[in-house]
């Protein structure tokens, strides 16, 4: 099973590592990821594999958000198919 994840905010160092900590240490994998900074924001699109994630759906989405918060990032995880459906045109 896969999941989106999103983060956007204000750039700042340690962004990546904290995300990609959290993500090794509940045994997510990283399948794509793509990331930009425009003017001072920071955007960033994860695609990766939860089908082996140690730790239930709704705790990794509360750690990322924690880490948003922590962070001043809007950090989001969807599973696949509920992104795709929202925003299918």
């Amino acid at each position: 099973m896969r999941a989106v994840i999103s983060v956007i905010g204000k750039d700042r160092v340690g962004i990546i590592a904290g995300v990609s900590k959290i993500l090794v240490d509940t045994n997510v994998n990283i399948l794509d990821i793509s990331q930009t900074i425009m003017q001072e924001i920071f955007t960033m699109v994860m695609l990766v594999d939860i089908s082996r994630a140690n730790t239930p759906f709704t705790t990794l989405s509360d750690d990322l958000k924690e880490l948003g918060n922590t962070l001043g990032l809007s950090i989001q995880i969807q599973h696949e198919d509920i992104f795709n459906s929202m925003h299918r045109i």
